[in-house]
């Protein structure tokens, strides 16, 4: 792996490094950013070695929570996502800070990130994202109506495109389907399967399911695991802004 192989915004956050150190961090980056889908032990292990070598760098310590998160180590991620936001001053960590707090069975403290003032700079998708965190949050707590009632906001109708509006639709769905409400629920399955042509959800197995049809399960214990990480995978599979990731 190269240094050219990481994303120019990465690259440049790394500009404070002497050159040498700064292309052996990059060079880890960028193979975490290449394994992480497939083996996010492995991306861990790259982010830590560039940790070690770069820890007062906010987007190297970004990176190992982002790696932490998807290896299942919430309690690793809280902490190297705190630091993140510590050293850059950005609340773009957020959503996942929120998530890995229902990863350590405190779905009290995701909702109190949640309705933070630092929630309020997030951007359009990031807000999305604590929205269905805070969802999430709520069902943990046994709370499944107001999981619904948490995500009912005006976005969902909205006529923007992205994979955060396709989230959102099929968080809803799923809060809908926990409380009885099928119809409906299948209904915005199908809504967020209209604006995920990517197919960042499984927004069309989900609807037809509820049509009666069944299929086969060909997802991988990854695809599996994925999907039961806390907030239904990483916050907007966006990994909360990380470069890592993009």
């Amino acid at each position: 792996m190269q240094a050219e192989d990481l994303d120019r915004v990465t690259r440049a956050s790394l500009r404070t490094l002497p050159d040498g150190l700064a292309e052996l961090v990059a060079r880890h980056l960028a193979a975490a950013a290449l394994v992480l889908p497939d083996d996010p032990a492995l991306a861990l292990a790259h982010t830590q070695a560039a940790s070690r070598r770069a820890g007062r760098v906010a987007v190297v310590r970004e990176a190992v929570g982002v790696a932490a998160y998807a290896a299942g180590d919430y309690r690793l991620a809280l902490t190297e996502l705190r630091a993140a936001a510590r050293i850059s001053g950005s609340s773009e960590y957020l959503p996942m800070m929120a998530d890995c707090e229902r990863g350590l069975g405190n779905p009290e403290k995701a909702l109190a990130l949640a309705g933070s003032p630092e929630a309020a700079s997030l951007d359009r998708a990031g807000k999305v994202e604590l929205l269905i965190v805070a969802a999430g949050a709520r069902r943990d707590l046994g709370q499944a109506d107001a999981a619904v009632l948490t995500l009912q906001v005006p976005a969902l109708r909205s006529r923007a495109s992205g994979e955060w509006l396709a989230r959102l639709r099929y968080a809803y769905a799923d809060a809908l389907l926990e409380v009885g409400r099928t119809r409906e629920a299948r209904a915005w399955f199908e809504r967020a399967a209209e604006v995920d042509p990517e197919g960042a959800t499984d927004a069309v197995e989900r609807r037809d399911e509820l049509d009666g049809f069944t299929f086969a399960d060909e997802a991988s214990d990854a695809d599996e695991a994925q999907r039961r990480r806390p907030g239904g995978g990483p916050p907007g599979g966006r990994g909360a802004g990380t470069r890592i990731a993009r």
